[in-house]
């Protein structure tokens, strides 16, 4: 895990160095600097801070800790970031306004109880342009509107937490934005316009990315979309839903496993999110034995693109199907 860790580090800073020693005279050289970074920032995304902020990177907490601060080096807030992720999308996988990750704006679907409007049946055409968005949306916006939607729910502990993580994500933020777009902004040989263009690419390469690992893992066919009741609960046993509401894919695959930080084992990974991504491929075929034995769901995709298709064929369902005919092709 350190060597994997300084190397998707170093992906990211290292073609940002370039840039700003002035190395890169280049427009193609500029936008491979930022590509390359943005392979990078997906993999410190996948592979490196979200092991650690599940406390699973290092028996130390201290580890834990430094260690997801890589994802506000690369623009985002790592304490927002547990309470969408740990609290609200372990807690409540794939149940409508609890899911974070399938709470969507109005011109997508992602959840069979989420109302439904003519936009959204072409949603499995224009919903791969808003994955590339995501990202820049995240480092730019989202982080402050989720914490603010979060303190009023009481997510936000400790005494003037708010305060303290609002001034913690803007300190973080500048120094990110002085990284990859001011420093090059002021020292690389290129105009403004095109920095900025290659940072946008930066983003619509890990915002694609990082969407569609987490969206074929939870938004394809097979999945369930449990209904909680007016206080937020949801009946039955909490493995059991994560079972239902999660899918595998392309297990056999070590690149995939490698660079996605074994988010390709989304089953393990809902199962036992505290233990580190580099043991799902141990855990997995005891997960499957076991599942088939009790006669519970194991959901899984063969192949990368096999997902990428089934879920291309549920936004198209979620899209095109009304509130409670979904809910039966769902079954």
């Amino acid at each position: 895990m350190v060597l994997k860790t300084v190397l998707l580090i170093s992906l990211f800073f290292v073609p940002q160095i370039f840039v700003i020693s002035g190395l890169v005279t280049e427009t193609w050289q500029l936008f491979s600097c930022y590509i390359l970074s943005a392979f990078g920032m997906s993999g410190i995304g996948m592979g490196v801070m979200h092991d650690a902020c599940h406390g699973s990177y290092s028996k130390n907490p201290l580890v834990n800790k430094y260690v997801s601060y890589t994802l506000n080096m690369v623009g985002a807030s790592s304490e927002v970031w547990r309470i969408q992720h740990n609290v609200l999308h372990h807690s409540y996988t794939n149940i409508h306004e609890h899911d974070d990750d399938i709470n969507a704006p109005f011109f997508l679907r992602f959840s069979p109880e989420a109302e439904q409007n003519k936009l959204h049946k072409f949603q499995h055409l224009y919903a791969w342009f808003f994955y590339s968005l995501s990202t820049l949306s995240w480092v730019t916006a989202k982080d402050f509107i989720r914490l603010k939607r979060y303190h009023k729910k009481g997510l936000v502990k400790g005494k003037n937490g708010y305060q303290k993580t609002l001034w913690t994500i803007i300190g973080w933020k500048v120094a990110y934005f002085l990284v990859v777009l001011g420093l090059p902004i002021m020292f690389a040989p290129f105009s403004f316009w095109m920095i900025l263009l290659a940072y946008v690419a930066m983003h619509f390469v890990t915002g694609f990315i990082i969407t569609m690992v987490f969206q074929i893992a939870h938004i394809v066919e097979d999945v369930n979309f449990p209904v909680a009741d007016e206080n937020g609960n949801v009946e039955g046993e909490r493995m059991l839903h994560q079972l239902a509401t999660t899918c595998n894919f392309s297990p056999n695959s070590k690149i995939i496993t490698w660079f996605a930080g074994g988010l390709n084992y989304q089953v393990e990974h809902h199962l036992f999110p505290d233990i580190c991504h580099v043991h799902y491929k141990d855990i997995a075929p005891i997960v499957k034995a076991t599942a088939a034995e009790f006669n519970v769901p194991y959901y899984s995709k063969p192949k990368f693109f096999s997902a990428v298709l089934d879920h291309f064929k549920m936004l198209y369902v979620l899209g095109n199907t009304p509130k409670l005919e979904t809910q039966k092709v769902m079954k």
